[in-house]
């Protein structure tokens, strides 16, 4: 289950969620996950994410995603066994993951692909980092690269 939270309202784009609740599905379908699974998606604006950003990582500015794992997993190796679970339904705890609106706005624009095309890549970004991704190093970069085109390509917006 993916679970939508606006801090936010009036963010000025209402398919928001039906999207990245989408992308996410589609991400964890690609990977692997096939048991029953919860991630929280915050949905808001660039102040609250900056005040997130500082508060979580130390990273005083906004960014356009931020992510955090409930666990320690290998990317392309999804096991369940190795997630908390929900007590009464069993689900793994995949994690959080907060996205900017006016921020997949703005790079959406900047970028040329439009909003719709940021906000599930963001998504998918985010979903894989739940998933043990990372691209801190160049062969990971191009791992966690490889598979956001192919979950991309899967939703019908790649590049």
């Amino acid at each position: 289950m993916t679970e939508i939270t606006r801090t936010r309202r009036n963010l000025g784009h209402p398919e928001t969620a039906r999207l990245v609740k989408r992308a996410v599905e589609c991400a964890l379908r690609a990977e692997g996950v096939r048991c029953g699974y919860i991630v929280d998606v915050t949905l808001t604006d660039d102040e609250t994410i900056h005040e997130i950003n500082l508060a979580e990582r130390q990273v005083d500015r906004p960014t356009d995603v931020l992510s955090f794992p409930m666990n320690e997993l290998i990317p392309g190796e999804f096991d369940p066994e190795k997630c908390e679970r929900e007590p009464d339904t069993g689900a793994v705890f995949l994690g959080d993951m907060v996205i900017s609106i006016p921020r997949c706005a703005e790079q959406g624009e900047e970028y040329g692909h439009g909003y719709r095309r940021e906000v599930s890549y963001l998504a998918v970004h985010s979903a894989l980092h739940l998933l043990g991704y990372d691209h801190m190093e160049e062969d990971d970069k191009r791992l966690m690269r490889e598979r956001e085109d192919a979950i991309m390509e899967i939703l019908g917006i790649g590049r």
